[in-house]
């Protein structure tokens, strides 16, 4: 059986620098740590030493692990807290990152609702395609300004880190948000009248690929909805062979492992995990097979078991509705479950039922043929 190498970040480093909870004092990370290759989704709780953890702080240790692999192996390092500013001005706030003798800017616009606040507020990448609630603000953020997808290497973080830097579009924009959230709450609530304690963040097909990362790396984030994030792996889609070729999205390191998958030791389920316990909807048009339903459906499955493990299998669901060939445009069918979801993460109504797990796709999806591992109780 063929083993993986890996190495593991310290884990006051990566605390530090991915904006997350701390691990507990005393978790320890197998710096030599291997996992057995697999053509199944990877056990989220497998340990190093083949056992599988039991405890809460034992899985806060796994999911430092597993954030360092992402970005190792698939997106690019994601850098520290660099030096920030901002100032808030008629609607926008311009936040100035500053790094080494370096600078560079961006300007997050804010649409507030009525009222005197603070309010809940979803950062949206680019624009929103889904129904914001009553109460909630818009915070419109420039992902693309931030970084480009196509060519590599430019936009405003390669301008501060330059251009042979390892992150790769995707985990720049997850920077990113962090920088708006890091400017929210410098400038305090009584400035920009947000409540930067209920955040939630969104986005469709690829900017919803930016979303679910954001929302991985940074634990202020209480709530994410990717919408139609292209997963890649449907009949008529593209393999990780033919992604890389395109838009600049994962680390140039990723061709090494694009061939064959199977050798890294984690799927996407458990990038979606590292958001449990917050809040994770996923929304779906399951008629278009280029989005790979299946594969969405099979990791939020997977994932969900995490969750479940966590005590908290209601805060991940997924709808998926097949509504012909409109891409980022959702139907009215699926907004209980989006009007449910930012009701019990953003605007305290913790009663709301958020159990969802709903398909319409045209497709036999079998757990026993992926998953050969079963969820946890954690202590």
């Amino acid at each position: 059986m063929k083993f993986l190498p890996i190495t593991v970040l310290s884990l006051a480093s990566l605390a530090r620098a991915q904006e997350v909870s701390p691990s507990p004092t005393t978790c320890t990370v197998d710096s030599n740590a291997t996992y057995p290759k697999s053509a199944k989704l990877p056990d989220p709780f497998l340990l190093a030493d083949g056992s599988r953890l039991s405890t809460k702080d034992e899985w806060a240790c796994k999911r430092a692990e597993i954030r360092d692999q992402i970005q190792r192996y698939e997106l690019g390092s994601k850098p520290p807290k660099p030096t920030v500013s901002a100032t808030a001005s008629s609607g926008k706030i311009t936040i100035v990152s500053s790094e080494g003798g370096k600078s560079a800017s961006f300007a997050v616009t804010i649409k507030l609702p009525s009222g005197t606040g603070p309010f809940p507020a979803v950062i949206a990448f680019e624009s929103t395609s889904i129904p914001i609630p009553a109460g909630v603000a818009t915070i419109t953020f420039p992902n693309h300004d931030v970084a480009a997808d196509d060519p590599r290497s430019k936009g405003k973080f390669y301008d501060l880190y330059g251009s042979t830097h390892s992150a790769g579009g995707l985990i720049a924009w997850a920077w990113g948000v962090s920088r708006v959230i890091d400017a929210l709450e410098q400038l305090g609530s009584a400035a920009t009248k947000i409540d930067t304690d209920r955040l939630a963040v969104t986005g469709c097909s690829r900017n919803g690929k930016g979303a679910l990362i954001a929302g991985a790396f940074d634990d202020r984030i209480a709530l994410t909805i990717p919408q139609e994030d292209i997963k890649k792996n449907g009949t008529n889609t593209e393999d990780a062979t033919q992604i890389i070729t395109g838009d600049s999205w994962f680390a140039t390191s990723f061709t090494t492992y694009a061939p064959d998958t199977t050798v890294l030791p984690y799927d996407h389920h458990m990038l979606m995990a590292l958001v449990a316990p917050r809040g994770l909807l996923v929304i779906e048009n399951s008629g278009i097979d280029y989005l790979g339903p299946i594969s969405t459906y099979g990791c939020s499955i997977a994932a969900r078991m995490v969750y479940e493990s966590l005590g908290a299998k209601e805060a991940l669901g997924i709808s998926q509705a097949s509504h012909g060939t409109s891409h980022c445009s959702m139907p009215s069918s699926q907004n209980p479950e989006v009007a449910a979801f930012f009701n019990k993460f953003l605007l305290g109504q913790t009663a709301v039922a958020t159990d969802v797990l709903k398909t319409d796709g045209k497709f036999s999806w079998y757990a026993g043929q992926w998953i050969d591992w079963t969820a946890l109780t954690l202590s």
